[in-house]
C-alpha cells in the first residue's frame, strides 16, 4: 500500500512538473509576444498601369525597407500614384519597397536603340530577376553593369534587367523572343528551379505548395484571421508552426527534385528543348546566351538539398553546348537567412544580388571576348556589333566549382 502512494506521489509529483513547465513556456511565448511565422505576410500593390509596385512586408528586421506606409504623407504619394488597397497594406504590412517600370515594362531605365562599340547585355529571368524586395539599383543586373563598367571597360558595357516575376517555361521563351528584339548582345538567363516546364500529370498531382521561396505568401484578409486571441494557447500555436515548418521543407525537396526527374521527364524535356532553342537563336545572331543558374536559398552551410538537381542541369547545358555559370558557388557557405528578404521572403536580398553579380563578371567578359579559361586580361573589345563566330564553351563556363555537401 506503501508503494502505491509512493509511486501515486512520484506520478503527481512529474504531472505538477511537466504541467510547471509548459506554462512558464506558454508564459515566455506570451511575454515575447510570440505569433507564429504562419500568421506574418507579404503583400504586393499596384497600380492599374502598372507602373509602380511595392512589395510589402509585414516589420523591417534588417532596416532595408525605406517605405513606411504608416506615415501619412507617404501614404498620400502612393494614393496619389492609384496603387489599391494602400489602408490594408499600412495596416498589416507596412514596410515596403518601391519597383518602378518602363514602358516596355522592364524594372529598367528606358532601353533606347544599340549604341555603336557597346556590349548590351540583357538579363532575363523571373522575380529572382526582377528583384523583389530589392530596391532597383541592387538588384544583380544594376551591380553588374556597374562592376562591368570599371577601369579601360568604362563604358564599354549596358546591362538591362528584363526580368518578370512569376515568369516560367513556355512564358520565359516568349520573354527572350521579346528581349532579342532589342538587340542585346549577350543574354543572361537567370534560371531558378521552379522555372521548368510542367507537364499536366505532374502539374495535376501538385496542390499549393507553400513554398520556401515565398514561404507566406498568401494575404491574410479577414482581420480577425491571422491573430492570436488572449485565450488561444501561445504553446499549441508554437508545436503547429514547427510541423508545418517540416512539411514545407518535406514538400518542397520532394517536388523540386521530381521537377527535373522521372515524374516530370515530359516537363523537363520541353525545358530543354526551350534552352537548346534559346542559345541557338542567339548565336544565329552573333551574340552570346548564359544560364546563371540561381539556388535556393536553403542548406548552404551543410548539405544543399538539390545539388543532385544542379548537377543535372548542369550535364545538360554542356552537353547541349550552352555557357552555364553556377550561382551557388559564390553564396554556399553563408548562413541561409543573411541571403533572405525577409523571414517570410526568402527571395534573394541586396546581399545575395551583390555576390551573384560579382560572380557574373569574368564569365560574362570571358564569355564575349572568348578569352580562355585561366587568362587573367581580356582581349580589348572590338565593338559589340562585330558579329563573330561563337567559340564552344568550354566546361568551366558551365559550372562553377561546386561544394560537395
Amino acid at each position: 500500500m506503501a508503494s502505491s502512494s509512493r509511486v501515486g506521489a512520484h506520478l503527481g509529483l512529474a504531472a505538477a512538473s511537466t504541467l510547471l513547465t509548459l506554462l512558464v513556456a506558454e508564459g515566455a511565448l506570451r511575454v515575447a509576444g510570440y505569433a507564429p511565422s504562419s500568421f506574418q505576410h507579404t503583400n504586393r500593390i499596384a497600380n492599374r498601369g502598372r507602373s509602380v509596385l511595392l512589395d510589402c512586408y509585414p516589420s523591417n528586421p534588417r532596416g532595408y525597407f525605406d517605405i513606411d506606409l504608416r506615415d501619412a504623407a507617404t501614404l498620400e504619394k502612393y494614393r496619389g500614384l492609384g496603387l489599391a488597397r494602400l489602408d490594408e497594406a499600412a495596416r498589416r504590412t507596412p514596410y515596403a519597397v518601391e519597383r518602378r517600370y518602363s514602358v516596355q515594362q522592364f524594372r529598367s531605365p528606358e532601353i533606347g536603340p544599340h549604341r555603336p562599340g557597346v556590349v548590351r547585355v540583357a538579363v532575363i529571368g523571373d522575380s529572382f530577376t526582377e528583384g523583389m524586395g530589392v530596391k532597383e539599383e541592387d538588384t544583380y543586373a544594376r551591380v553588374l553593369h556597374r562592376l562591368l563598367n570599371t577601369g579601360a571597360e568604362s563604358g564599354h558595357w549596358e546591362v538591362f534587367n528584363c526580368g518578370r516575376r512569376g515568369y516560367d517555361f513556355p512564358a520565359l521563351h516568349d520573354l527572350f523572343e521579346t528581349v532579342l528584339s532589342l538587340q542585346p548582345d549577350v543574354v543572361i538567363y537567370g534560371m531558378v528551379l521552379n522555372d521548368a516546364v510542367r507537364s499536366e500529370a505532374f502539374q495535376a498531382r501538385q496542390a499549393y505548395l507553400n513554398d520556401w521561396i515565398l514561404d507566406r505568401g498568401r494575404m491574410v484578409r479577414d482581420e480577425d484571421e491571422g491573430r492570436l486571441r488572449p485565450l488561444d494557447l501561445r504553446l499549441s500555436a508554437f508545436v503547429r508552426d514547427r510541423l508545418e515548418s517540416y512539411r514545407v521543407g518535406r514538400d518542397s525537396t520532394r517536388w523540386y527534385r521530381d521537377m527535373y526527374g522521372e515524374p516530370n521527364r515530359e516537363g523537363w524535356e520541353r525545358t530543354q528543348a526551350y534552352l537548346r532553342a534559346m542559345n541557338g537563336e542567339a548565336q544565329a545572331r552573333g551574340g552570346r546566351f548564359l544560364v546563371a543558374s540561381w539556388p535556393l536559398l536553403v542548406g548552404l552551410q551543410g548539405r544543399y538539398p538539390f545539388a543532385d538537381v544542379s548537377e543535372t542541369i548542369g550535364r545538360f547545358c554542356l552537353s547541349a553546348g550552352i555557357a552555364r555559370h553556377d550561382l551557388l558557388s559564390a553564396l554556399y557557405g553563408r548562413a541561409d537567412p543573411s541571403l533572405w528578404v525577409h523571414p517570410v521572403d526568402h527571395h534573394p536580398n541586396e546581399t545575395a544580388h551583390r555576390l551573384a553579380a560579382e560572380s557574373l563578371v569574368a564569365p560574362v567578359r570571358r564569355l564575349w571576348t572568348d578569352v580562355p579559361v585561366g587568362e587573367e586580361a581580356p582581349r580589348p573589345l572590338s565593338g559589340a556589333a562585330a558579329a563573330r563566330p561563337v567559340a564552344p564553351a568550354g566546361p568551366a563556363a558551365h559550372r562553377g566549382p561546386s561544394p560537395r555537401p
